[in-house]
């Protein structure tokens, strides 16, 4: 089971590194990443395995926006992502 992070909003130091710690705390691991510094604003792309996670999806969501509260979070189950983007 897979699940796709995303993360906007105004660079600083270190989202990466917290949005990463938070997701091994619960046990989600970060399989593929992609950013961009668009200016002053960062976008991050995460595909996160998510089949040892040790909480639910939006226990990890909460946890995600309290490591980053600055910025834009968004977690969605592969499937609803794949469903939603199919054409």
């Amino acid at each position: 089971m897979r699940a796709v992070v995303t993360v906007i909003g105004k660079d600083m130091v270190g989202i990466l590194g917290k949005v990463a710690t938070t997701c091994a705390n619960v046990n989600a691991n970060v399989m593929e990443v992609t950013q961009s510094i668009l200016q002053e604003y960062f976008a991050m792309i995460m595909i996160i395995d998510i089949s040892a996670l040790s909480c639910d999806i939006d226990e990890l969501r909460q946890k995600l926006t309290a490591s980053v509260p600055e910025m834009t979070i968004h977690v969605m189950h592969e499937e609803i992502f794949d469903s939603m983007h199919r054409i």
